[in-house]
């Protein structure tokens, strides 16, 4: 027998050898499996929502309810809903979001009338349908009042099919 020629260790249990390629191919695994795991994480926090105070899908401060007068209509481009007050004095925040197809809607106040542009559907200032294809009021978002302010939750849409007096908040 050649002198550097390496000899199996006898004291090892017949099988548990790991080859140098069984090894290298077990770390390649490996190392591809925790990079597929961190790619992975990244894109599913890239597309998740944000949830941001003060912006859309966190909770946005439109301020205090002596701000707004009754039957007024205000917008909120960040957080994507209207704010309107009755003219008893309770508030609703409407979705932009047109219930038909998505389109944002907007407000026309000399009819006094949400429109989207889409596909020509109209709501009136509590959001219920007045002229279709939509199929149903647009969606509202929750208002609570904290120290006299107003705070809507954009995070927690809420789907209605009409209008119903107990959906208004008060101050």
């Amino acid at each position: 027998m050649a002198k550097n020629t390496p000899q199996p260790n006898q004291d090892a249990p017949a099988g548990t050898t790991v080859s140098r390629r069984d090894f290298l191919s077990l770390g390649a695994g490996a190392l591809g499996l925790i990079g597929f795991l961190q790619t992975s994480s990244m894109a599913l926090e890239f597309l998740a929502p944000r949830r941001v105070d003060g912006e859309f899908g966190g909770v946005v401060t439109v301020g205090s309810a002596e701000s707004f007068p009754p039957g007024s209509v205000t917008e909120f481009p960040d957080g994507r809903f209207f704010l309107a007050r009755a003219s008893d004095g309770g508030f609703l925040a409407i979705s932009r979001r047109c219930t038909h197809l998505g389109c944002a809607v907007s407000w026309h106040a000399t009819p006094g009338q949400f429109a989207c542009p889409c596909h020509g559907s109209h709501f009136d200032l509590r959001g219920n349908v007045e002229n279709p294809p939509a199929p149903r009021a647009l969606d509202t978002y929750p208002i609570t009042v904290r120290d006299g302010v107003l705070l809507v939750d954009t995070a927690q849409a809420r789907q209605r099919d009409s209008f119903a007096p107990e959906q208004l908040v008060y101050v």
